[in-house]
């Protein structure tokens, strides 16, 4: 017989019907609105871990091509022979192709890759792709040149690290991980501390092992999607030995195999719980077994909750010693609290005999859960966002503040849902007592309804007339299929009376909506909370930002212009270069020069050229090479200036095919 969800009243045509069913309208409604904003507003998956400097910089042009290229990072990432990749301007591998040099020290994540000696000049690329401390990929490119920019066939790259399919299928799989785990944690809970005797109760036992295979087949997944997934984003590669093996070496690796080391555990736990404890009658050893499955649970749900915090957010950045226990307890208060409420959920669907005391008991658990998640998240949010500001101007900000209106929301709810329970208290129990009295009652009904009556003929159970047939005891003692068959109609009977009591009593109906409403809103804070590990925290994004604005802004204070009198020493070869260079400042700049004669007038001449050189950094000479705009006007455009300084910018003219001179001026740029 496959069981289905009571109504809340005779008919679907009923007002008690319409109240849930417009409630689970409301809830879809909310869910749909929060993925909405989720998946519309945001862009692929943020990297943990920034780029915050190299040398040389984004841009940049350098007279002489340097020795080494070094790239530093807001956090420590993991790096290879193939993170770091320096490509010329025809695609080639520049660097020697080494594991690149830690170059850091402390909270300094500083790498450096040695290039090969006497490059070319032209426009270089940067390549990099690693994988930050919380063990999310992080790629990214820029270009620099030396002596001058020239075309390139270099690409950079446009699609984020850990995206595509195999990023998709990761994600996915995060997101199961979470919610079995919190079924898993938060079910045995709720047996152990709210209601022992659901031990015996199938929906429960289900939902406590789907939670559990859940968590150990998305774990299986993200073990085998790994190297791909930090790689190169393909799936054929989940099934690579040697991609296997290295990613059993790293942190998040480890930890996933640590996950299902302890899922192992887990699994005698949960045969213990629903097995041996769920049969056993004597309260004394029941009360020890129940201690002893309250430490072990204990100890393995925290150690499985510790396998993120050791791998994620919390085992990087400010004050990593404190963060990981915090983040434990998070866990462990999510799953108690969700994961009870789930489970009470099922319960008060697919059970008849759930009890007041039961919800009582953890309605306690839910608001010390409540205390637990707000003081552990507060320290949270200091540590991941850092500033007021954040909050609002970053994703992780935004997203953190969707996180507390729903958990805000949720609590609302489990209000409405207390003042439920407490009715349901101040009633005796309601319909489980009734359920009781009913349920010992049926048999007698069953019994009586079986009788012959004073014709001599059977009830319409079946058992025959008064002609020398036998009645329904009768039956029992002759035909034990007979007996078994009236055994099972007798407890559908009693099953049906207690449903009806139960689906009767307006009290337990208003928890169930409420605790339906609680639980829609708890799937949509978990999804939030899911895509809030997949987010760079606001902290990290603002010193990235502020360190691209520090090495991106201009140092300029204004345009720079200079005359230059020359004298070429042939016939008409006097006269003065007037130039101007806009905005004066690090980075791309436009120069205009005009040429005039000794009278002031536009002189046109055959040649002019312009070059730029920072003698105290040893920078140049930079060539600038200016077009002919009209007569006596040249100008270049994108004219690229490395950095500020004292630059002496030196212009040579050629009047005829053998007179010419350069004169230079020193001027201050940026």
């Amino acid at each position: 017989m496959t069981a289905t969800a009571p109504h809340f009243g005779p008919t679907p045509s009923t007002p008690a019907m319409r109240r849930p069913l417009a409630a689970a309208a409301l809830l879809a409604a909310l869910v749909g609105m929060v993925f909405a904003l989720l998946l519309g507003g945001a862009g692929p998956a943020s990297a943990h871990a920034a780029l915050t400097g190299s040398d040389p910089k984004d841009g940049a042009v350098v007279a002489t091509a340097p020795k080494e290229v070094t790239l530093t990072f807001s956090e420590q990432v993991a790096v290879d022979e193939d993170s770091i990749r320096i490509l010329d301007p025809d695609g080639k591998r520049a660097d020697t192709a080494a594991v690149p040099r830690d170059l850091g020290g402390g909270s300094l994540a500083k790498y450096g890759v040695s290039l090969h000696a006497g490059l070319p000049d032209g426009t270089y690329t940067v390549a990099w792709q690693a994988v930050s401390a919380d063990s999310h990929p992080v790629s990214g490119a820029f270009t620099f040149s030396v002596g001058a920019p020239s075309k390139t066939t270099v690409a950079l790259p446009t699609n984020q690290a850990g995206g595509g399919l195999v990023g998709t299928l990761y994600g996915i799989a995060r997101y199961a991980a979470y919610a079995g785990f919190i079924l898993l944690a938060g079910g045995s809970a709720f047996v152990l501390a709210c209601w022992q005797r659901g031990a015996g109760a199938r929906p429960l036992q289900r939902l406590v092992v789907r939670g559990w295979m859940t968590l150990t087949v998305a774990t299986l997944a993200m073990l085998l999607l790994r190297n791909p997934y930090t790689g190169s984003g393909k799936l054929a590669d989940a099934f690579d030995l040697d991609g296997l093996k290295a990613v059993l070496d790293t942190k998040p690796g480890a930890a996933l195999v640590s996950r299902l080391l302890l899922l192992g555990a887990s699994a005698l736990f949960i045969a213990v719980l629903f097995g041996a404890y769920a049969k056993r009658e004597d309260e004394r050893e029941k009360r020890d077994l129940t201690f002893g499955l309250a430490i072990g649970g204990t100890v393995i749900a925290a150690g499985i909750a510790g396998t993120w915090a050791l791998a994620e957010h919390a085992s990087t950045g400010l004050q990593p010693g404190i963060a990981m226990p915090v983040d434990v307890l998070h866990l462990l208060a999510v799953a108690a609290w969700l994961g009870g409420l789930t489970t009470l959920l099922v319960a008060l669907y697919r059970t008849p005999d759930i009890g007041a005391a039961a919800v009582r008991r953890f309605s306690r658990i839910a608001f010390g859960s409540v205390i637990v998640l707000t003081a552990t998240g507060i320290y949270q949010s200091w540590r991941q966002v850092g500033t007021w500001s954040a909050l609002t101007d970053t994703a992780y900000g935004q997203l953190l503040l969707v996180k507390v209106g729903l958990v805000a929301l949720l609590v609302g709810i489990a209000w409405i849902s207390r003042r439920w329970t407490a009715r349901l208290i101040t009633g005796g129990g309601g319909p489980a007592a009734e359920a009781t009295e009913a349920e010992k009652s049926a048999p007698a009904q069953a019994s009586e309804s079986t009788a012959p009556d004073a014709s001599g003929t059977a009830d319409a159970s079946g058992a025959t007339g008064a002609s020398g047939t036998t009645s329904a005891s009768g039956a029992t003692a002759e035909d034990p299929a007979r007996a078994a068959q009236l055994a099972r109609q007798q407890a559908a009977v009693a099953t049906a009376e207690k449903k009806r009591i139960r689906d009767a009593d307006p009290d337990r109906s208003g928890l169930r909506r409420s605790v339906l409403a609680e639980v829609g809103v708890a799937v949509a804070l978990l999804t939030v909370t899911t895509v809030l590990t997949s987010t760079e925290p606001a902290r990290t994004e603002e010193e990235a930002a502020r360190a691209s604005t520090s090495a991106a802004a201009p140092a300029a204070a204004g345009p720079v212009e200079m005359k230059l009198p020359f004298d070429t020493g042939g016939a008409n070869g006097k006269g003065t270069a007037r130039m101007e260079i806009t905005p004066a400042g690090t980075g791309a700049n436009e120069l205009h020069l005009w040429i005039d004669d000794s009278d002031g007038k536009p002189m046109d001449v055959p040649e002019v050229k312009v070059a730029l050189t920072l003698k105290s950094k040893d920078i140049g000479p930079l060539p600038v090479v200016p077009a002919r705009l009209t007569e006596g006007h040249w100008t270049a455009g994108d004219v690229q200036i490395p950095m500020a300084g004292n630059w002496n910018v030196a212009v040579t003219v050629r009047t005829s095919d053998i007179d010419q001179t350069s004169i230079d001026k020193n001027v201050k740029i940026g």
